[in-house]
């Protein structure tokens, strides 16, 4: 099975499912599932690499803290995190590579405001072939 996600309606908020056969696989569909979840998030041209470190928690702790990161820098700065690389994923520590591009305002629509990736319902399974994680926005 392909990686993929999923929203789905969850009372006032709205629910991500996301899955991928490893736990590293997730992150990009995961990051996916935020972006749709406000709208069409469209990036502009190149910018730098950079390299983003979580860590002091579980693995679905992990995630959801790179979703925070991801909406943040969308929010204060512009930008979108595009070309995601896994450097570690241990279930402690995450670590990640990705290319920060300005947001292209002209070809975006955002559709609705997220104004978190709460901590509500956060779910993570893993199994040897397939894994899912499961996040709600706050809209």
């Amino acid at each position: 099975m392909a990686d993929g996600f999923e929203l789905f309606d969850h009372t006032a908020d709205l629910g991500v499912r996301v899955w991928a056969a490893t736990p590293a696989g997730l992150l990009r569909p995961a990051l996916a599932g935020l972006y749709a979840a406000l709208g069409e998030v469209v990036p502009g041209e190149q910018g730098p690499r950079v390299e983003l470190s979580y860590g002091g928690g579980e693995a679905a702790l992990l995630l959801r803290d790179f979703l925070a990161d991801a909406l943040l820098r969308l929010e204060t700065e512009a930008c979108v995190l595009t070309d995601v690389e896994v450097v570690q994923f241990d279930g402690a520590d995450l670590r990640v590579s990705v290319v920060q591009r300005p947001l292209d305002r002209e070809l975006s629509v955002l559709l609705r405001e997220v104004k978190a990736v709460t901590y509500h319902e956060l779910e993570l399974w893993i199994a040897p072939a397939q894994c899912e994680f499961r996040y709600i926005v706050d809209i």
